[in-house]
């Protein structure tokens, strides 16, 4: 899918367009509200949504659209198509974003049987497109992208950590004898896996996300060779609106140390 190259950058313009317009504009410029579940919505979200909903569905309109701002009925509606499902988190990061801080992105995934076949994650305040299609390699600003890392120890590596939804034993292991040298929290699960897929961390954990989420950066980070699990040993991709743990790391190697560390403390 998408594997003709100006179909593919149609796409990749597209959202970065619609991203530029929809959501940097707005930066610094509007409020937000509260959701039900707690988390924050702002007019960038649901605007961008829309825009991206009218943009796919002019271009590509044999596939569905799931938008986290759509209802789970929506959704779930959505992921059942047969043909091929859009699926976008118009801003990751939205607390960043209603926060002032520039760490937010615009994620987009394409699932067809069940698989995700190609995904951008879009950095506006970077300029930073990443970019996938399966077994074609990932890319960032058009250009090869492949998992590298000097680092061969646990204890050399960066880490990028969600505490807020780890198992205590776990979080408390790591507060209490980190591993690793260093540990990030950005507040962009999109740019989490991008930025281990670049090797500006080697590891990755993370509680529970949504398949919006993920969906992307997942193929990304796939693509540029790394690896990941759940905490119960899954691979993390699953076609279902439902929340997943995240192992991940930038190669093989580091990815074993790190998980054996993991399920050790769980």
């Amino acid at each position: 899918m998408f594997t003709q190259e100006d179909e593919w950058q149609k796409l990749k313009n597209g959202i970065k367009n619609l991203a530029l317009i929809e959501v940097l504009s707005r930066f610094n410029k509007i409020g937000y509200e509260t959701k039900s579940d707690g988390s924050l919505l702002t007019a960038a979200d649901t605007q961008m949504q829309f825009a991206c909903h009218k943009f796919l569905t002019n271009n590509w309109p044999q596939f569905s659209f799931l938008g986290e701002e759509s209802t789970t009925q929506q959704q779930i509606k959505a992921l059942d198509s047969t043909s091929g499902c859009w699926i976008l988190d118009p801003v990751d990061g939205t607390s960043n974003f209603a926060s002032g801080i520039p760490i937010f992105t615009v994620s987009l995934a394409l699932i067809v049987n069940k698989k995700i076949v190609a995904g951008l994650v879009y950095d506006p305040n970077q300029d930073e497109m990443f970019a996938a299609r399966i077994n074609l390699g990932a890319e960032l600003n058009n250009q090869p992208l492949i998992s590298k890392t000097t680092k061969e120890k646990l204890s050399q590596c960066t880490a990028i950590v969600d505490f807020k939804r780890l198992p205590y034993s776990l979080s408390n292991a790591i507060i209490s004898k980190s591993p690793f040298a260093s540990q990030r929290s950005i507040g962009s699960v999109a740019l989490d896996w991008c930025w281990i897929a670049a090797g500006r961390g080697q590891l990755y954990c993370h509680g529970a996300q949504n398949l919006w989420d993920y969906a992307a950066g997942y193929l990304i980070l796939t693509e540029t060779g790394g690896h990941n699990y759940t905490f119960t040993k899954e691979d993390v991709m699953l076609a279902k609106i439902i929340k997943r743990s995240v192992i991940a790391a930038t190669n093989k190697n580091l990815f074993k140390l790190w998980q054996d560390y993991i399920f050790k403390n769980l």
